[in-house]
């Protein structure tokens, strides 16, 4: 059976909405959940960005199931560092955590004042702090000298298990190069050919653990207002592809973004008002190569998101599955 996950948008509610919202998701039958790692918001109609590593403590400890995060250590976040929260939580929670790395926006990175370095040099830094990671795990006293540095460190808080190190990729070709050291792959989106093109560039590559796609859906009452609410709040869906991962403000997406292209507003969302249409889309992403399925309702309205979980999308969805 598909694992169904919840994905906890920091960008969109504060703090202590989005964890009555994850134990309320625990409660309306996912399975587990994962949240982003933000800066900054996408937009100005979002209005929000926690810390969302203060943030898991609490929801893991208030909660019983796995959860995970996707982060981009090497700018924001010193590897060393963020080895160090990583183990604290897998120490604390055994079993339940894991992290997905990827190379990061310049939304969120661009705060050091560093400067953003194109893709290839990202890719590049990431091998590196996968690396610094992993040793940090394994018990290593760790020096490094390359596009990150790091002097003499060692974690002295470390769980029997490390955690587990998943790849964010978004692309056939980042999916292939990561294979060399993912413990699983999470991507984006509800295209079937588009997802299964992706798992596969992974798995025959040589990639292992699950595959998991993170998909945003909008579900209202009608279709019309399904498509307001994704309109609103996730916009910048339909900003140019290209241009994603160097805009630094939430007003750079906004200016971009053309809320009122269905087109491109619906290849970034799943908009629907019927359920069973919804499940039927969300199951055909498990042959595709989906293990597991993290459903983002886009609106701020989580209570409403989670009661149609609850009350018939996740049970349809497994009953597809």
């Amino acid at each position: 059976m598909v694992f169904l996950g919840y994905h906890a948008s920091h960008e969109q509610l504060p703090p202590s909405r989005l964890l009555a919202a994850v134990q309320e998701a625990e409660r309306s039958g996912f399975d587990g959940a994962m949240c982003s790692d933000h800066f900054a918001p996408w937009g100005l109609a979002q209005g929000e960005s926690g810390h969302a590593w203060s943030w898991l403590g609490a929801a893991m400890a208030t909660t019983r199931f796995p959860m995970g995060v996707v982060s981009a250590p090497g700018q924001r976040y010193h590897p060393a560092i963020s080895a160090q929260a990583m183990a604290t939580l897998a120490e604390m929670f055994p079993s339940r955590f894991w992290c997905a790395l990827g190379s990061g926006e310049a939304l969120n990175e661009h705060v050091t004042g560093d400067t953003w370095p194109p893709k290839p040099r990202r890719e590049e830094r990431l091998s590196e702090v996968v690396d610094v990671i992993r040793r940090l795990h394994a018990g290593e006293r760790v020096d490094h000298d390359g596009l990150v540095r790091v002097h003499d460190a060692r974690l002295w808080s470390r769980p029997a298990d490390p955690p587990r190190l998943r790849a964010a990729a978004a692309s056939q070709p980042t999916a292939a190069a990561v294979a060399a050291w993912a413990d699983g792959l999470i991507t984006v989106g509800h295209d079937p050919d588009e997802i299964r093109a992706i798992i596969a560039a992974y798995r025959d590559a040589g990639g292992r653990g699950p595959c998991a796609v993170q998909v945003h859906v909008s579900l209202a009452d009608s279709d019309d207002e399904a498509r307001r609410i994704a309109a609103e709040q996730w916009r910048q869906a339909t900003a140019p592809e290209e241009l994603m991962w160097d805009l630094m403000q939430p007003e750079d997406f906004d200016r971009l973004a053309d809320p009122g292209d269905a087109r491109a507003l619906e290849n970034g969302v799943l908009i629907s008002s019927d359920e069973e249409e919804m499940a039927a889309r969300l199951a055909d992403l498990v042959p595709a190569g989906a293990d597991e399925l993290y459903l983002h309702g886009v609106g701020q309205n989580q209570d409403a998101f989670l009661a149609r979980a609850r009350d018939g999308l996740l049970d349809a969805v497994r009953s597809r599955a």
